[in-house]
């Protein structure tokens, strides 16, 4: 995607894919244009030549038909081929998870359950945020997307990610942030008036930060007691 970085591991299989059929539609586009252009140039009205009755039925004429319908049909195949591939990689294999973190849309905002200290989600120090999401670079997520009232998409663009969230429903799915920085979440499904102020942020951290981050923000009741300490 141009002017989109890449920050997951599966962008590069879906900017290949969206090159494809850009290539492939782009000759076929300036290919239909130069032979409709050069049919008008060719044929064009002179003076002292008649036109001819053509039926469609000659030979020759069909082949005009037939071998750009069989082209058309080979790119066509190819398309499908990629896309399957890349469908099957990143919709269909669900890698071994590193960490998990639970997506909830609601009108307007989008909330982001994190794992603790404990590196597990459900349990009493997972750590709650509004619109930001915050992550590791170099590790597996599964994410668990739910919504709170109606349709949303979960849309990260430059993980070339964009999810459904179904009311009453929990979908999973992966990715593997490969490139630290701040970038855009986008809810991709018209959802209501507040709709376009429906975004978020998503952190991708280097491991000392996330670490940071996550014992920073652990709730203070999940937080084992100092050593020494006397508990009750």
């Amino acid at each position: 995607m141009m002017g989109v970085p890449g920050a997951g591991s599966f962008a590069g299989e879906i900017d290949g894919l969206i090159w494809l059929v850009t290539v492939l539609v782009g000759v076929w586009f300036f290919a239909a244009q130069g032979m409709f252009f050069w049919l008008i140039f060719r044929f064009r009205a002179r003076e002292g030549v008649r036109a001819q009755y053509i039926t469609g039925t000659e030979e020759h004429l069909k082949r005009w038909i037939n071998i750009p319908h069989i082209l058309v049909i080979l790119c066509d195949a190819v398309i499908i081929v990629a896309a399957i591939r890349v469908w099957v990689a990143v919709k269909q294999t669900m890698p071994p998870a590193d960490e998990q973190v639970r997506v909830i849309g609601q009108q307007w905002a989008w909330t982001f359950v994190h794992a603790g200290p404990d590196g597990k989600l459900d349990t009493p120090d997972d750590i709650v945020t509004m619109d930001d999401m915050h992550v590791q670079v170099g590790k597996t997520y599964q994410f668990l997307l739910e919504s709170k009232d109606v349709l949303h998409s979960f849309s990260v663009p430059v993980f070339r990610l964009k999810q459904d969230v179904v009311p009453g429903r929990t979908i999973t799915g992966w990715f593997k942030p490969i490139k630290t920085g701040t970038f855009d979440i986008q809810c991709a499904e018209i959802c209501g008036i507040g709709h376009g102020v429906m975004s978020g942020r998503i952190h991708i951290e280097t491991a000392a930060e996330h670490q940071a981050w996550v014992q920073g923000h652990a709730p203070m009741a999940a937080v084992p007691a100092a050593a020494g300490e006397a508990t009750h």
